[in-house]
């Protein structure tokens, strides 16, 4: 009786380790495809974020350029942008109607060269669906004067495209005393 006892017991035992061994690789089993899940929408939104940022190095390419073409496709159809309201090209413009003056109007006779037109960004956070960059605003007066000062933009995507733009200047005072300077030495230089 004792010796079928051990079997039994010896049975027992040995079926509930299996059955714990059992457990452990449907436990281990479950997380590794959870976690390979979690991978995959890692690895997606690490692609996205990666492609947003992608996009935003290739707006400020063709803003370097003047590849106007290559700017609008950049942008979503329901586009708007926000400037500080000290500034001459202010406010918030939607879709690609702007008002008077604008940033191209205002800067594209301070950068005759590369050297003003280069920006320089740099992208300093990006998420599922913002970017922020560091920019360099850079511009020279008629008579020589010069303006090199920083730019945070927070720019949103959706759809591959750039939806909305902010921008915020680190030195608004000195960037209108410049933009004064040159409205004045261009109207000195007309007469």
């Amino acid at each position: 009786m004792k010796s079928i006892v051990r079997v039994l017991l010896s049975v027992t035992l040995t079926l509930a380790a299996a059955t714990g061994i059992f457990a452990q690789d449907a436990k281990r089993d479950n997380k590794t495809e959870h976690e390979r899940k979690g991978k995959n929408k890692k690895e997606g939104l690490a692609m996205s974020i990666q492609e947003n940022v992608n996009v935003m190095r290739e707006i400020f390419s063709a803003i370097e350029r003047r590849d106007e073409r290559r700017f609008l496709e950049l942008l979503h159809p329901d586009f708007e942008i926000h400037w500080p309201p000290s500034l001459p090209y202010n406010g918030t413009s939607r879709g690609l109607k702007h008002g008077e003056p604008t940033w191209t109007e205002t800067w594209i006779p301070l950068q005759p060269t590369e050297a003003e037109r280069r920006m320089n960004p740099r992208v300093v956070a990006a998420g599922e669906d913002e970017v922020v960059v560091l920019w360099r605003q850079r511009g020279v007066t008629p008579a020589g004067d010069r303006f090199d000062g920083e730019v945070l933009g927070l720019y949103r995507l959706r759809e591959g495209k750039l939806a909305r733009a902010q921008m915020f200047y680190f030195d608004t005072a000195a960037l209108i005393s410049f933009l004064s300077k040159a409205r004045e030495q261009a109207t000195a230089t007309k007469q």
